[in-house]
């Protein structure tokens, strides 16, 4: 991180099928061992499988549910005068779509289930219903901020 200037973020090319960045990111995000078309596969198969149980269209179904996911506030420890306080802070928007990628991401390979596409088909149906794992990890996020919302001067 530069001390000086700005950061140039470079835009990167959207995926072939919905023509969307977002979708890109949460492949790439999804990938192991550089394994692009098994993870582009997997996440179009769970995105067919969710469209057909909630009569969606799939990327509606995907952007909401990461919206839903998308965590307001969160805490970031600082350090002043030898104690360490978990500041409330305001997420970025760009961060918080991340944030709910890495969860559903997280919360579908903890879930049982027979394949990869129908753990992150369930995970993201239930993001899109506003349930599940990774909606409790943004609620308990939340509780968080609330709580420690007296140390919010320590903010800069």
């Amino acid at each position: 991180m530069p001390r000086r200037g700005k950061i140039i973020r470079k835009k990167p090319v959207p995926d072939a099928v919905f023509k969307s960045v977002l979708v890109l990111k949460f492949i790439n995000k999804m990938m192991t061992n550089g394994k692009k078309s098994t993870c582009e596969r997997i996440f179009y198969g769970a995105l067919d499988i969710a469209s057909e149980k909630l009569k969606k269209p799939p990327l509606e179904i995907f952007e909401k549910a990461l919206h839903n996911a998308r965590p307001l506030m969160e805490v970031k420890p600082r350090r002043v005068g030898g104690a360490t306080y978990q500041v409330p802070i305001e997420v970025e928007e760009s961060r918080g779509l991340a944030i709910s990628m890495q969860w559903i991401r997280a919360n579908a390979r903890k879930r049982a289930g027979h394949s990869m596409q129908e753990k992150l088909s369930g995970e993201i149906m239930d993001a899109y219903n506003g349930i599940g794992a990774s909606m409790k990890k943004r609620e308990d996020t939340h509780k968080m901020a609330e709580s420690n919302k007296a140390f919010a001067h320590f903010r800069w």
